[in-house]
């Protein structure tokens, strides 16, 4: 049984079900998710998933040092480019943020920074139905306070919760569903 968002979906969907709530302690995977949720914002995450291979392309397979080196030519390339997200806004947060996590990892991991926040385990939530899964919470208030203080740029409470979700920093997995304690 899956979690009832990916029933009746796209293959795409359910396999991504599947990669959904795994802990990734990858620095580049930690950075790729915090830049799909960013992309992901007001569309749906069918669409992200569409334009997924076209967006790891673009981004130099969010390489965190290529990203942070990109320029204004890199911009323009960017936002001209059909085959990705062209919101002009989150290109610069998520060349802004590659820079950030550059500056972070001077001093630590990004799996360090970011599990840390969490107790560096993930947090398994039960819930038995869709409507109970929570869009923020507190703790994703403040991550993301944290976050923009440290200069992260579109990482706001429910950006920062769906990454939290996407990366296994919180399980929530409905409680029937297969995958509550399947990691690979």
């Amino acid at each position: 049984m899956k979690c009832a968002w990916a029933y009746d979906t796209t293959p795409a969907m359910r396999a991504y079900h599947d990669e959904w709530g795994n802990p990734q302690h990858d620095d580049q995977r930690l950075f790729e998710l915090l830049s799909l949720e960013i992309f992901q914002a007001g569309l749906s995450w069918q669409t992200i998933l569409q334009k997924r291979p076209a967006l790891r392309q673009a981004f130099a397979a969010f390489n965190i040092d290529r990203v942070a080196a990109f320029g204004p030519l890199d911009v323009d390339r960017l936002v001209a480019d059909p085959a990705i997200i062209r919101n002009r806004r989150k290109i610069l947060a998520v060349i802004n943020n590659a820079q950030v996590c550059q500056q972070i990892q001077r001093e630590q991991s990004l799996d360090e920074y970011f599990w840390r926040m969490v107790g560096g385990e993930p947090i398994i939530n039960h819930w038995h139905s869709p409507t109970e899964v929570p869009a923020q919470t507190a703790l994703a208030q403040t991550i993301s306070q944290v976050m923009k203080k440290r200069g992260f740029k579109f990482v706001g409470p429910k950006i920062i919760y769906s990454f939290m979700q996407a990366s296994g920093m919180v399980n929530d997995h409905l409680d029937e569903c297969s995958r509550k304690f399947h990691h690979d």
